[in-house]
C-alpha cells in the first residue's frame, strides 16, 4: 500500500519514519529542505496521486488551505486523515471541503519526536471514524496495534473536551515555565527536573503549534479559566496567611 505525508516538519517526519515500517511511504513538504529519512519517498505534490490513503502532518490553522490543495489529486475512494492535535475543528473542515467520495478518519498520535524518543510502544493513538467503511477502518487500527500504539476510539467532542485538560494544559504550563526562564541547578530536585522535562517536550514544537492548541480547541478557554482561578486562590491563601483553601 502506498501512503502518502503531506507536511514534513518535526512530526511528520517522525510519522513517515513510524508509517515506513509497514507501508511504501511518499512524503511532501510545501518547503523544499534536506531529510535524513531513507525509507521515504520525497515526491512534489503531485506524487501524492497514487496514494491511497494521505495524512495530514500540517498545523491545525493551515488545514483548509492544505485540503484545497490536494482536492485536484484526490481519486474517489482515497482515506484522508488529519493528525491534528484537536478534534473538532479539523473533522468539521474535512467534511466541508472534501467531496463525498472521498473516505475521512480522524486521528491524533498522541506523542512528539521528543515524547517518543525511548519509542512508541504503548503510546495512546486516538481514532475518529467520520466517513470510512468499517473494513477500512479495522485495517488501520490493526495496523497501528501491530506498530505498538494503543488505539483508543473516541468522538471529536470528546477527544477535545479530555485533551484540554491534559495536553492543553501541559503546553500551556510548558510554555509559563519557559517564559520564567528556568534554568538547570546542581541542587535541582526530582520534581524540579521534572518541571524542566515538561519545558523541553513542548517548548521544542512550533509556537504555531502552542497557539492552534490553544485557539482551536473549543475546551481549553474553560481550562485557562480555572486553572488561573486556582492559581488566585492558592496565592489568596498565602497572602492571608491562611490553611488550604
Amino acid at each position: 500500500m502506498k501512503v502518502g505525508i503531506y507536511g514534513l516538519g518535526r512530526f511528520g517526519t517522525l510519522w513517515a519514519s513510524i508509517l515506513s515500517k509497514r507501508f511504501k511511504v511518499y512524503g511532501y513538504n510545501r518547503t523544499p529542505r534536506s531529510w535524513n529519512l531513507d525509507s521515504v519517498t520525497i515526491v512534489p505534490l503531485e506524487g501524492l496521486r497514487e496514494c491511497s490513503t494521505i495524512f495530514l502532518c500540517t498545523a491545525i490553522s493551515s488545514i483548509e488551505m492544505v485540503l484545497k490543495d490536494l482536492i485536484p489529486l484526490l481519486k474517489p475512494g482515497t482515506l484522508v486523515a488529519d493528525t491534528c492535535s484537536v478534534k473538532v475543528y479539523p473533522i468539521q473542515t474535512m467534511e466541508r471541503i472534501l467531496p463525498s467520495e472521498i473516505s475521512i478518519l480522524g486521528t491524533h498520535p498522541m506523542f512528539g519526536p521528543d515524547s517518543s524518543k525511548n519509542g512508541i510502544v504503548g503510546l495512546p493513538m486516538i481514532l475518529t471514524p467520520v466517513r470510512i467503511s468499517e473494513e477500512t477502518y479495522r485495517f488501520w487500527e490493526e495496523s497501528f496495534r501491530t506498530l505498538g500504539l494503543r488505539v483508543v476510539k473516541m468522538s471529536a467532542e470528546d477527544h477535545d473536551r479530555e485533551a484540554a485538560f491534559t495536553q492543553g494544559i501541559t503546553h500551556f504550563i510548558g510554555r509559563v515555565l519557559k517564559d520564567m526562564d528556568l534554568k538547570q541547578s546542581p541542587i535541582a530536585t526530582m520534581g524540579y527536573r521534572k518541571l524542566l522535562e515538561i519545558v523541553e517536550q513542548t517548548c521544542n514544537d512550533p509556537w504555531q503549534l502552542f497557539l492552534d492548541l490553544q485557539q482551536y480547541n473549543p475546551y481549553t478557554k474553560e481550562m485557562r479559566a480555572k486553572l488561573q482561578t486556582s492559581f488566585q486562590r492558592i496565592v489568596a491563601c498565602l497572602d492571608r496567611g491562611e490553611g488550604h483553601p
